[in-house]
Protein backbone atom coordinates (compact mmCIF):
# COMPACT_ATOMS: atom_id res chain seq x y z
CA UNK A 1 0.00 0.00 0.00
CA UNK A 2 1.62 2.99 -0.69
CA UNK A 3 2.49 5.07 2.59
CA UNK A 4 0.26 8.45 1.32
CA UNK A 5 -2.59 6.10 0.81
CA UNK A 6 -2.17 4.80 4.55
CA UNK A 7 -1.92 7.95 6.20
CA UNK A 8 -5.10 9.19 4.52
CA UNK A 9 -6.66 5.87 5.96
CA UNK A 10 -5.18 6.22 9.42
CA UNK A 11 -6.14 10.34 9.54
CA UNK A 12 -9.63 9.10 8.94
CA UNK A 13 -9.86 6.02 11.55
CA UNK A 14 -8.27 8.63 13.98
CA UNK A 15 -11.33 11.20 12.91
CA UNK A 16 -13.88 8.56 12.83
CA UNK A 17 -13.18 7.48 16.09
CA UNK A 18 -12.47 10.95 17.68
CA UNK A 19 -16.23 11.91 16.28
CA UNK A 20 -17.48 8.96 17.86
CA UNK A 21 -16.06 9.45 21.54
CA UNK A 22 -17.15 13.66 21.26
CA UNK A 23 -20.43 12.49 20.59
CA UNK A 24 -20.30 9.93 23.34
CA UNK A 25 -18.90 11.83 26.08
CA UNK A 26 -21.33 15.28 25.32
CA UNK A 27 -22.53 15.45 28.57
CA UNK A 28 -26.22 15.01 29.01
CA UNK A 29 -28.73 18.17 29.44
CA UNK A 30 -31.54 17.97 31.82
CA UNK A 31 -35.03 18.47 29.82
CA UNK A 32 -38.31 19.58 30.38
CA UNK A 33 -41.88 19.85 28.67
CA UNK A 34 -43.22 23.33 27.83
CA UNK A 35 -46.36 24.48 25.97
CA UNK A 36 -47.82 26.79 23.65
CA UNK A 37 -51.07 26.91 22.95
CA UNK A 38 -51.92 22.81 22.46
CA UNK A 39 -48.07 22.07 21.07
CA UNK A 40 -45.89 20.11 23.32
CA UNK A 41 -42.39 21.00 23.27
CA UNK A 42 -39.68 18.43 24.55
CA UNK A 43 -36.62 20.78 25.55
CA UNK A 44 -32.97 20.40 26.43
CA UNK A 45 -32.43 23.09 28.96
CA UNK A 46 -29.18 24.91 28.46
CA UNK A 47 -29.08 26.29 32.29
CA UNK A 48 -25.12 27.38 32.84
CA UNK A 49 -23.05 29.89 30.95
CA UNK A 50 -21.31 26.73 29.29
CA UNK A 51 -24.30 25.00 28.23
CA UNK A 52 -25.85 28.33 26.37
CA UNK A 53 -22.65 29.05 25.04
CA UNK A 54 -22.81 25.13 23.25
CA UNK A 55 -26.21 25.69 22.71
CA UNK A 56 -26.70 23.54 19.74
CA UNK A 57 -23.79 23.61 18.37
CA UNK A 58 -22.53 20.25 16.15
CA UNK A 59 -25.98 18.63 16.15
CA UNK A 60 -27.35 17.53 13.05
CA UNK A 61 -31.14 17.13 13.75
CA UNK A 62 -33.56 17.98 16.22
CA UNK A 63 -36.86 16.01 16.71
CA UNK A 64 -40.04 17.49 15.50
CA UNK A 65 -41.13 19.00 18.77
CA UNK A 66 -37.53 18.84 20.21
CA UNK A 67 -36.16 22.68 21.09
CA UNK A 68 -33.28 23.89 23.54
CA UNK A 69 -34.30 26.56 26.18
CA UNK A 70 -32.11 29.13 27.30
CA UNK A 71 -32.02 30.32 30.66
CA UNK A 72 -30.54 33.69 31.22
CA UNK A 73 -29.70 35.33 35.22
CA UNK A 74 -31.61 38.48 34.41
CA UNK A 75 -33.95 40.01 31.84
CA UNK A 76 -31.93 41.75 29.50
CA UNK A 77 -31.74 42.83 25.11
CA UNK A 78 -29.51 39.12 24.57
CA UNK A 79 -28.77 38.08 21.08
CA UNK A 80 -28.37 34.94 19.81
CA UNK A 81 -25.33 33.54 17.14
CA UNK A 82 -25.05 30.24 15.13
CA UNK A 83 -21.35 29.71 14.93
CA UNK A 84 -20.44 26.19 14.72
CA UNK A 85 -24.72 25.31 14.33
CA UNK A 86 -25.31 22.58 11.71
CA UNK A 87 -29.19 22.91 11.22
CA UNK A 88 -30.94 26.48 10.45
CA UNK A 89 -33.43 27.48 13.50
CA UNK A 90 -35.91 29.38 14.44
CA UNK A 91 -35.60 30.99 18.06
CA UNK A 92 -38.38 32.67 20.24
CA UNK A 93 -37.41 35.59 22.82
CA UNK A 94 -39.28 35.19 26.42
CA UNK A 95 -39.57 37.60 28.71
CA UNK A 96 -40.07 36.53 32.50
CA UNK A 97 -43.78 36.21 32.45
CA UNK A 98 -43.53 33.88 29.57
CA UNK A 99 -44.60 35.87 26.74
CA UNK A 100 -42.97 35.77 23.45
CA UNK A 101 -41.46 39.03 22.45
CA UNK A 102 -40.26 37.88 19.11
CA UNK A 103 -39.87 35.10 16.94
CA UNK A 104 -36.61 34.46 14.03
CA UNK A 105 -35.28 32.91 11.96
CA UNK A 106 -31.80 31.78 12.17
CA UNK A 107 -28.87 30.87 9.42
CA UNK A 108 -26.96 27.54 9.94
CA UNK A 109 -23.62 28.79 10.21
CA UNK A 110 -24.21 32.35 10.13
CA UNK A 111 -22.38 34.36 12.88
CA UNK A 112 -24.63 37.22 12.25
CA UNK A 113 -26.40 37.84 15.61
CA UNK A 114 -29.98 38.01 16.33
CA UNK A 115 -31.21 39.58 19.00
CA UNK A 116 -34.44 40.22 21.49
CA UNK A 117 -36.68 43.31 20.70
CA UNK A 118 -37.37 43.83 24.07
CA UNK A 119 -35.86 42.55 27.77
CA UNK A 120 -36.00 38.54 27.85
CA UNK A 121 -35.24 35.79 30.19
CA UNK A 122 -35.57 33.12 28.47
CA UNK A 123 -34.97 32.24 24.46
CA UNK A 124 -36.12 28.75 22.89
CA UNK A 125 -34.36 27.34 19.61
CA UNK A 126 -36.93 24.47 17.69
CA UNK A 127 -36.15 23.66 14.00
CA UNK A 128 -36.30 26.31 11.55
CA UNK A 129 -40.48 27.13 10.47
CA UNK A 130 -41.49 25.29 13.63
CA UNK A 131 -43.30 28.54 14.98
CA UNK A 132 -44.68 29.86 11.70
CA UNK A 133 -45.60 26.02 11.22
CA UNK A 134 -47.91 26.14 14.11
CA UNK A 135 -49.13 29.68 13.74
CA UNK A 136 -47.30 30.67 16.81
CA UNK A 137 -46.61 34.36 16.99
CA UNK A 138 -45.35 37.03 19.48
CA UNK A 139 -47.85 37.60 21.91
CA UNK A 140 -48.23 34.22 23.11
CA UNK A 141 -47.42 32.35 26.22
CA UNK A 142 -45.45 29.40 26.95
CA UNK A 143 -46.29 27.35 30.20
CA UNK A 144 -43.70 25.54 32.10
CA UNK A 145 -41.72 28.28 33.17
CA UNK A 146 -39.80 29.14 35.84
CA UNK A 147 -36.88 26.56 35.07
CA UNK A 148 -34.51 24.73 37.77
CA UNK A 149 -32.49 27.89 38.46
CA UNK A 150 -29.98 25.57 41.09
CA UNK A 151 -27.23 25.47 37.92
CA UNK A 152 -26.58 29.01 37.51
Amino acid sequence: MPNHLFTKLLVLSCSAIYAHIAIATEPSLKRQQFQIGTNIIDAELALTAEERQRGLMFRESLGENQGMMFQFAHADHYCMWMKNTLIPLSIAFIDEQGKIINIEEMKAHSEETTCAKNKARYALEMNTGWYQQRQIEPGQHIHGLPLDSNKQ
